[in-house]
C-alpha cells in the first residue's frame, strides 16, 4: 500500500522484481506486453524512476506489465540484452524488443515508451 497525496491509503501495484531464472517465463513468454526496467539499487537515476514506473504499472495495468531486474544480481538477462547504462529500460511484446529507453527521461518519456505496446 501507499499513502495519497491526501495521506490515506492507495493500492499501488508496484514494480515486480524478477531475476535471470524468471526472465524467459516472465517476458520472453508472457502474453502481455512488458517493460523491463535494467536497474541497481545504488544507482541514483534508478531510484528517481522506481517511483514514477510504480505509478506508471498502476495507470497502465491493463495495457502493460512492469518489472524490474537489477543487473548486479542478474547479469545473464543484462549482457544478453546488450544493457551497457542504466536505468535502461526495454519494452517486450511477443519475446521482441519493440522499444528502448537509456537512461532517465522523466514520466513522458517511460509513457511513450509502453504507449508503443
Amino acid at each position: 500500500m501507499d499513502i495519497d497525496e491526501y495521506g490515506k491509503f492507495s493500492l499501488v501495484m508496484t514494480v515486480i522484481e524478477i531475476t535471470d531464472s524468471e526472465f524467459d517465463q516472465k517476458v520472453l513468454k508472457s502474453e502481455r506486453a512488458v517493460l523491463v526496467d535494467f536497474c541497481a539499487t545504488w544507482c541514483g537515476p534508478c531510484k528517481m524512476a522506481a517511483p514514477i514506473l510504480d505509478k506508471l504499472a498502476e495507470e497502465y495495468k491493463s495495457k502493460v506489465e512492469l518489472v524490474k531486474i537489477d543487473v548486479d544480481k542478474n547479469p545473464d538477462a543484462t549482457q544478453k540484452l546488450g544493457v551497457m547504462s542504466i536505468p535502461t529500460t526495454i519494452l517486450f511484446k511477443g519475446g521482441a524488443e519493440i522499444g528502448r529507453q537509456i537512461g532517465f527521461g522523466g514520466k513522458q518519456k517511460f509513457a511513450e515508451l509502453i504507449q508503443k505496446a
